[in-house]
């Protein structure tokens, strides 16, 4: 850790960057979709989960985009957007995959 970022931690605290504690889940077209936003220095990542069923057994598969938004809510708001988006185009099958 470089002398500067140790000293902007202590300023920004640990909550500067990462992600966020995932949305209540929200169902869309029979799966679950949590939105988790990742901070990055005030910017927040489109990023999220999206969980279900599939052959007896719940999967859960993350993604994240390159979408930023200002503040907490919008990227929220953003994140389900996405994630209904992904099931739109891709279906259950986007579950049997190990990335997004």
């Amino acid at each position: 850790m470089s002398l500067g970022s140790f000293f902007k931690s202590l300023l920004v605290g640990s909550s500067g960057t990462g992600q966020v504690k995932p949305s209540e889940p929200v169902t869309y077209k029979g799966l679950s979709i949590e939105a988790a936003p990742i901070n990055e220095d005030g910017k927040y990542r489109t990023a999220g989960f999206i969980s279900g069923e599939v052959d007896g057994e719940v999967k859960r598969i993350q993604f994240i985009r390159a979408d930023q938004n200002a503040d907490l809510q919008s990227a929220i708001d953003h994140s389900i957007s996405k994630a209904q988006q992904i099931i739109d185009e891709q279906g259950v099958s986007l579950l049997n995959k190990t990335h997004l």
